[in-house]
């Protein structure tokens, strides 16, 4: 079993999160997913309804799997010094790191992007990349793959980065089983991206 840490903030966006948690929380006992804020306090999403968290940044950073969903208020988590710093530990030890939209951009807040591809948020993307300019920030993919490390577009496209990572580690039938689960038409290919085209970036 991996344990997969699933990092909530206040007014994190819900299909960020909750899209790719049922993708990876489908292979049953193969994944573990374990809900991580900072405090021990129910975490609101950016449409009100809240999550209990499992634990808290300061009780554990070594997990298997790391998520970092998006949101406008990830990038004001990432003034947060202590959750950036828990975010460098955790990706250090972490077999792979997962982030969606904005997520992105808060993991890149910390540096351990810096010098890898990365993607994020396309309608938001001139905006937010600014904050980690040491990545080398992709502007037309649906996600990106850089080593241990899948970034992801806009909301709906953490999905089809989390059945990247099912395929990746434990084969491309697992992942069709849970898209076919979910009735989820899956895009496999990272590099569809119409939203870059209707934001201007390309």
């Amino acid at each position: 079993m991996r344990t997969l840490a699933a990092l909530v903030f206040p007014g994190f966006q819900t299909l960020d999160f909750f899209g790719p948690m049922e993708m990876l929380g489908g292979l049953g006992k193969e994944i573990e997913i374990v809900t991580v804020a900072v405090g021990r306090g129910p975490v609101p999403s950016v449409h009100g309804q809240s999550i209990v968290v499992d634990r808290t940044i300061f009780e554990k950073d070594d997990y298997d799997l790391l998520f970092i969903p998006g949101g406008d208020t990830a990038l004001i988590a990432g003034q947060d010094a202590g959750l950036l710093a828990w975010l460098r530990a955790a990706s250090a030890k972490a077999e792979r790191i997962m982030t969606v939209c904005t997520g992105s951009v808060l993991l890149g807040m910390t540096g351990v992007l810096d010098g890898r591809r990365a993607t994020t948020n396309k309608m938001d993307f001139t905006k937010t990349v600014p904050l980690a300019p040491r990545v080398d920030w992709v502007r037309e993919a649906r996600w990106v793959e850089d080593g241990k490390f899948f970034t992801s577009s806009g909301v709906s496209a953490g999905m089809d980065m989390a059945l990247a990572v099912i395929a990746d580690l434990y084969g491309i039938e697992a992942a069709e089983r849970q898209a076919k689960g979910c009735e989820y038409e899956w895009h496999k290919d990272a590099g569809r991206d119409p939203f870059a085209k209707l934001a201007g970036l390309v």
